[in-house]
């Protein structure tokens, strides 16, 4: 087998596994808020920021120069030496707090799908017309006992292989959406959509507003990947430089995300019209053919398994190396102990398990896919995806203040904060409406 570990095509997987996640299945659901004209342009403009901040993300992993400069083997390593302790605080609770965040959102959403192959053989034996409601919580443990033993994985150097497999698989669901798509809209009977926006009468101007502003948050979450950008880069080899490769990979894993975030999202929109579901493969505006639906479901679960992976090592990597400086001699926290070709280590196994567990619970008490991934997204995409990566490069690269360049960054981050807060107003509130409106463990789907 070739191995592609430490290149530009591990990177660009590793980056599109983390970006096509979960957000290109609620994008249908967003234009239906925003139309076509605002749905399509906010789509290019996330697309265009996230890229933009990225590159300079790039140049920050060796400090003070891109090329000769010491290794930062994290995002906050990165940050702690570029703009100092306080910084790195703010950076670990967005940082830290994003990955968790995203890792639940993955687990709900896996659950779904899941859910959805039972419903949709359901449909198949019983007819469209009978509810098939499914309990999710079978399947979130189902995902989670999984993610118990690919938790084992020491560390992101071996994820490469999974990080391929996912990127197929996403590849593969969001081709398939696409198609049923075409096929449902050659079939006629088009729905309603909207140049503007979508007038819809049976909610409320201010539900409207709302929705607007959680769909926002929907697309920032689409491009939440830069919470992982350094520990990627991290893994690339030294030869040719670091910054140069990881550009190379941005540029590919970015474009090629949004190329099928666009035809998703609009192909999506276009079958559906104004009345979109929050998930386009599970919503079930697609009953037909019911193998093809299951195949796509199956997909997205086997693209989350390794999705919640990149997500979650650094957060694993964090608690590990402080507790291996805090505790040096330590044989629990140290020693590794080989079982065949299986290495094993005690606080590995445990620590890495109480998270996946934790988190299964979490996501048994907040299963609400369009709020719940629309709050990461508003919350996350300011700090890690834009503020930090400005105020480092303005750092690393001796922009004077008050010259062109460093207005034009600083208004940059400013309207995204400003962006990001309404977007977050909107899914809380939602979040809000729809914990009130369910009952603790017992989801259905």
């Amino acid at each position: 087998m070739i191995n592609f570990e430490g290149t530009w095509m591990s990177a660009s997987a590793h980056i599109i596994t983390a970006v096509v996640g979960s957000g290109v299945l609620s994008l249908t659901w967003c234009l239906a808020q925003l139309g076509w004209t605002l749905g399509t342009c906010l789509l290019l403009i996330f697309a265009v920021i996230s890229w933009y901040t990225c590159i300079l993300l790039t140049n920050c992993y060796r400090s003070p120069h891109p090329v000769t400069g010491a290794r930062n083997y994290n995002y906050m390593q990165a940050v702690k030496t570029t703009l100092g302790g306080r910084q790195y605080i703010s950076c670990a609770i967005a940082q830290y707090g994003t990955l968790i965040g995203v890792s639940i959102g993955y687990t709900v959403t896996s659950s779904i799908s899941m859910g959805a192959i039972k419903r949709s053989n359901c449909f198949k034996k019983y007819g469209h017309g009978k509810g098939c409601h499914t309990l999710n919580s079978p399947y979130l443990l189902i995902f989670a006992c999984i993610e118990l033993v690919f938790s084992q994985l020491p560390n992101f150097h071996k994820l490469w292989l999974l990080s391929i497999i996912a990127t197929i698989m996403s590849f593969a669901y969001s081709t398939i959406g696409m198609g049923l798509s075409i096929a449902k809209i050659a079939g006629g009977k088009l729905p309603k959509t909207s140049i503007g926006m979508p007038p819809r009468e049976d909610l409320s101007d201010q539900d409207k507003m709302w929705n607007i502003f959680c769909a926002v948050g929907d697309i920032a979450f689409a491009y939440s990947f830069a919470a992982v950008l350094v520990e990627i880069q991290d893994t690339l080899k030294s030869n040719p430089p670091e910054h140069k490769v990881m550009k190379i990979a941005t540029t590919i894993g970015i474009s090629t995300s949004t190329a099928f975030y666009m035809l998703c999202g609009l192909l999506g929109y276009a079958a559906f019209g104004n009345n979109a579901p929050g998930n386009y493969l599970t919503g079930f505006g697609f009953y037909d053919p019911f193998w093809l639906v299951d195949i796509a479901n199956m997909c997205v679960v086997i693209h989350l398994l390794g999705a919640y992976q990149v997500v979650v090592q650094p957060v694993f990597a964090f608690v590990e190396n402080l507790s291996r400086r805090k505790w040096p001699e330590s044989r629990f926290v140290n020693k590794e102990y080989t079982i065949g070709y299986i290495k094993i280590n005690l606080f590995r196994l445990i620590w890495r398990s109480a998270y996946v567990i934790l988190a299964t619970l979490v996501a048994m008490m907040l299963p609400f896919f369009n709020a719940l991934l629309a709050l990461i997204g508003s919350t996350t995409f300011w700090p890690l995806s834009v503020y930090f990566p400005i105020e480092m490069y303005i750092v690393q690269a001796k922009i004077p203040s008050k010259s062109f360049g460093w207005i034009w960054l600083r208004a940059l981050s400013l309207v995204c904060l400003l962006v990001s807060v309404l977007a977050a107003a909107g899914s809380i509130r939602d979040l809000v409406v729809s914990v009130q409106t369910s009952k603790l463990f017992l989801s259905v789907s």
